[in-house]
């Protein structure tokens, strides 16, 4: 690859990290695709593995100030850079009225890091793309109207659920300094966006799809007896939106007769509590939980697994799934999928048709956890149906395609 600077900067909320393969998946698509560009994180890595995709990215990773403290003498250099810059008092006033609304710590940071952002970004920079509709596409707009560039941004689950409508609405406008375009991974939430748009073809929904050539043939499945032992694994963080609580109490409810065993991928703030919860629920013994895994980790067990639960829910604070990656990570392998109707997840699974998608309470799930249990030609049947909507309707290649041409448009150099 050649050594001159790219035109285009991707920001991103942290690199890399273990929980979001979509985006690695889509970079290092993006840079086969011919585009090239530096990483932004605003997080340093806290994950102790990585994917492979991780090393298959090429270009340079630079981190901003993660707090503004860690790094005062840097802050303030360019702050003073920031202020030279021809749109920075429009970036300022907008950034006030946003601090009007929301007076946090977190708000002043992200002025903060667009300031850095804006100053260290090389004069050769003519387009910015934001990972997340809320952080990362907030220091992304301060940073493009202090440099006068255009933006755009990928936006997927809690970023668009949890942020308040006023931002929403000015990210996409173009009387407030929006995104040039925004794109998401569901059509449940283009509609959405499309809805606060001054334009609704600013919005793109653009699936992220799964490269099946990260991913073996599907295994050949021996039909399970109906009496045989039934394990069951989920991949998710331990959050609430995910549903993992409801999924023990319906454990505790499963038939004596049914020998199960669970084991679950994945870390999260909830870990301790879950596995408490599970213990006084007299479970232990049949649960094992795996921390966070690397891809080929995460292949290993969905290949040795006879159903993946996904329980998402929605959460107090309205943070909800998107459409999880991991459920067609799942059908790539011919593994049963059992799952809820929670926003996008119907987009892929047709309940009774690509698996089954349940009410989240823990007697719905218990009672669709022993059916599914006792009937393995159906769910057999189920699995080949979610494989071939999977490679038919929701391969990654065009929607890279279609990313490709935005980030074009705006100035994005390809090779």
């Amino acid at each position: 690859m050649t050594t001159a600077q790219p035109k285009l900067a991707v920001l991103v909320k942290g690199w890399p990290r273990l929980s979001e393969t979509f985006i690695a998946q889509e970079l290092v698509a993006l840079q086969e695709a011919g585009h090239r560009f530096d990483i932004w994180s605003l997080r340093h890595p806290t994950d102790e593995k990585r994917h492979p995709l991780h090393d298959r990215f090429q270009g340079q990773v630079h981190y901003l100030p993660e707090y503004l403290y860690q790094e005062p003498q840097r802050v303030w250099a360019a702050r003073h850079a920031a202020q030279a810059l021809p749109g920075y008092a429009e970036a300022y006033r907008i950034w006030r009225a946003d601090l009007r609304r929301d007076p946090t710590h977190n708000r002043i940071r992200r002025f903060g890091q667009a300031c850095v952002l804006a100053a260290e970004l090389p004069d050769v920079t003519q387009v910015m793309y934001a990972h997340f509709m809320h952080t990362p596409s907030s220091v992304a707009r301060y940073a493009a109207i202090m440099r006068g560039l255009p933006w755009s941004f990928s936006a997927h689950a809690k970023d668009i659920w949890t942020s308040p409508e006023w931002e929403k609405v000015e990210k996409l406008q173009a009387s407030t300094h929006g995104a040039a375009f925004g794109a998401t991974c569901t059509a449940f939430g283009a509609e959405h966006l499309r809805s606060l748009a001054d334009d609704p073809s600013r919005v793109d929904l653009i699936y992220h799809g799964l490269d099946l050539g990260r991913f073996p043939a599907p295994p050949v499945r021996a039909v399970r007896a109906p009496d045989a032992p039934f394990h069951m694994l989920s991949v998710g963080r331990l959050v609430e939106k995910k549903g993992f609580d409801r999924l023990i109490d319906a454990f505790a409810r499963l038939p004596k007769t049914l020998d199960w065993h669970w084991t679950h991928i994945g870390g999260g703030s909830l870990g301790d509590a879950l596995q408490n919860r599970a213990e006084a629920a007299g479970l232990s013994h049949r649960i094992t939980w795996k921390g966070a895994c690397d891809q080929p980790e995460v292949i290993a067990a969905i290949r040795a697994a006879d159903l993946f639960v996904l329980p998402s829910r929605i959460a107090e604070d309205g943070d909800r799934d998107g459409l999880p990656n991991v459920l067609m990570e799942a059908a790539s392998q011919l593994l049963p999928i059992l799952s809820t109707p929670v926003s996008a997840i119907p987009e892929f699974i047709e309940t009774g048709t690509h698996g089954v998608l349940s009410d989240d309470a823990p007697g719905a799930l218990a009672t669709a956890i022993s059916r599914l249990a006792a009937a393995p030609d159906q769910t057999a049947s189920m699995a080949s149906a979610a494989y071939d909507r999977l490679i038919t309707k929701f391969r990654m290649d065009p929607g890279i395609a279609r990313l490709s041409e935005r980030l074009r448009a705006l100035g994005s150099d390809t090779e």
